[in-house]
């Protein structure tokens, strides 16, 4: 066992596989947000890694190429982006205020709480990026002098916990306009999220393209200002 799980193609291997159950399993039980596929595919993982006892440092070598794959597969999220971005501009003013509102509950939430836990600096700087997506935040979360792995399962909770429970709660909310929907998970859940409401409607998909793209633009800017005040 010890000679299988080191072998490079393990990790991998047990990811995809992991992923089609957990994609199977999915739409086998009518999509429910609790089950979507990353939340599963994460579980299934590290199950699996405490299972064997394999290091994360060495699954996330063996998962290199997976990891090299994130860039592209989160531009090719923009591509619905394309397809609104008429929309979009004659929404501008909607647009903006939800970019603003959302960004600065994001931030007060997240400093808030962590401040009145006690947490210390390095927890608090890996947390701000959470909403941004992954590539653009791993990058922010190194300029801010943040370990990145930590800032890594930061960002996929708050991506898993937005594509699962986010549609649900907008529905109890009585939010049903396809845009405004896909512009909220987007803002607040990334990729994870806009992957979700991707597979309901192309509008809300687009729309969450856009929510993602636009905070990863504002947060780039806004975070190390906020870092800097917070942390000191």
């Amino acid at each position: 066992m010890s000679t299988l799980i080191h072998l490079p193609v393990f990790g991998l291997a047990l990811t995809l596989s992991a992923y089609l159950v957990a994609h199977w399993l999915y739409h086998r039980t009518g999509r429910p947000g609790v089950l979507s596929p990353v939340l599963v595919t994460t579980a299934i993982v590290a199950t699996v890694l405490l299972l064997t006892g394999l290091p994360y440092g060495v699954y996330l070598e063996q998962v290199s190429l997976l990891t090299m794959l994130l860039g592209p597969a989160t531009v090719a999220l923009a591509l619905p982006l394309l397809r609104n971005g008429r929309a979009l501009v004659g929404a501008a003013p909607a647009v903006t205020a939800a970019l603003i509102v959302g960004g600065v509950f994001s931030i007060a939430i997240t400093v808030g709480v962590l401040t009145l836990l006690g947490v210390g600096d390095d927890l608090l700087r890996a947390a701000l990026p959470r909403s941004v997506t992954s590539p653009v935040g791993l990058s922010i979360a190194e300029a801010l002098q943040a370990s990145v792995p930590l800032a890594v399962v930061l960002t996929m909770i708050s991506g898993v916990l937005g594509a699962a429970f986010g549609p649900a709660l907008l529905s109890l909310a009585r939010v049903r306009d396809e845009r405004a929907r896909g512009f909220a998970v987007g803002l607040t859940s990334h990729g994870i999220g806009t992957s979700r409401v991707l597979a309901e409607s192309t509008v809300a998909g687009g729309w969450s393209s856009a929510a993602m793209v636009l905070n990863a633009l504002v947060m780039t800017l806004v975070l190390p200002l906020v870092a800097a005040l917070v942390t000191g």
